[in-house]
């Protein structure tokens, strides 16, 4: 932890020094362009924030956030002096428009969430899209995200994934949703929290079968935890322990095709090493269609032409 650092004195002007702590060593943020910057912060370990992400934050005119108390930690953290203002669901339509007048006085609105990128499943989007409309450029700053980081850890395909949010609350309405993305070729990625985890996953369960998939918990914080398994197994577990605390996201692989042909299965294949090594390719194409792996590896083979001597996969 770093030591207690008191708040630089303004300077003749009466301006708040715009710095930052970095390493125990104060650090002035260069100047930041005029519009909206929309800032992703850590998901849990505060040590995960980028370095362009500290210095857009203390060079802001004004900082937008979900909720003052916790943005405050990580400010506190890295002695960033930016005033704060609420932005949530339930103020926007009133922050709204004082934001928009700050934009239109030329000023330099950073815009956070309480952890992660702003408006994955967090509020902002209307705010950019107004602020997009009125001509204010809007500028990403991209970092954490709980998304990303369950998906490459989860251990099932990547190359092609749909996030859904969180799914619905009462149990017929997430069996709906959950039947309509049924058949959606990628996998699927849902938030979801510890009181309701055991129920969604029996429902995913009853809809989907034994798909492989993981439920990724607290991630980069002191308890992280991943566990992976069939669909089944997991609501089985999940339904005979308490609920799980903390932030959850739950990761699912595509439709098992365990009766796919050899033609589906080469042209999975042809795309998939197209993106990359035939060993890569394999292992997705396997975990895609459930056929066996040396079969997989044996088509693949025929198809890359010897791609595998070359590049030394056994």
């Amino acid at each position: 932890m770093t030591s207690p650092h008191r708040s630089p004195a303004p300077d003749a002007s009466g301006a708040r020094p715009k710095t930052y702590l970095l390493a125990g060593t104060e650090v002035s943020a260069h100047a930041l362009a005029p519009g909206l910057h929309v800032v992703a912060t850590p998901i849990g370990n505060l040590a995960d924030v980028t370095v362009r992400a500290l210095e857009t934050l203390a060079a802001a005119d004004v900082i937008a956030c979900e909720d003052t108390r916790i943005s405050r930690r990580l400010l506190d953290r890295y002695a960033i002096q930016t005033p704060l203002v609420p932005y949530h669901d339930h103020n926007g339509a009133s922050a709204r428009p004082k934001l928009l007048a700050r934009l239109a006085a030329g000023e330099r609105v950073a815009l956070i969430s309480d952890a992660g990128t702003p408006l994955v499943s967090d509020p902002g989007f209307k705010l950019v899209v107004e602020a997009a409309e009125a001509g204010h450029t809007v500028h990403p700053v991209p970092g954490a995200s709980a998304l990303l980081a369950a998906l490459v850890a989860a251990g099932l395909p990547t190359d092609c994934f749909l996030f859904d949010g969180f799914l619905p609350p009462k149990s017929g309405q997430r069996k709906n949703r959950i039947g309509a993305l049924a058949n959606v070729p990628a996998t699927l990625v849902f938030y979801e929290s510890g009181p309701r985890l055991a129920e969604s996953l029996a429902d995913l369960a009853e809809r989907l079968g034994p798909r492989k998939a993981a439920v990724c918990r607290e991630l980069t914080k002191a308890y992280e935890e991943v566990r992976r398994g069939e669909l089944p197994a997991l609501a089985a577990h999940y339904a005979g322990v308490e609920p799980p605390k903390g932030e959850i996201v739950l990761v699912i692989g595509p439709p098992l095709e365990e009766a796919a042909g050899d033609d589906a299965v080469d042209e999975a294949l042809a795309r998939a090493l197209k993106e990359g090594s035939l060993k890569d390719a394999v292992a997705t194409v396997t975990a895609m269609t459930g056929r066996p792996k040396r079969d997989v590896y044996a088509r693949a083979l025929a198809l890359s032409g010897g791609r595998a001597e070359a590049e030394g996969d056994g």
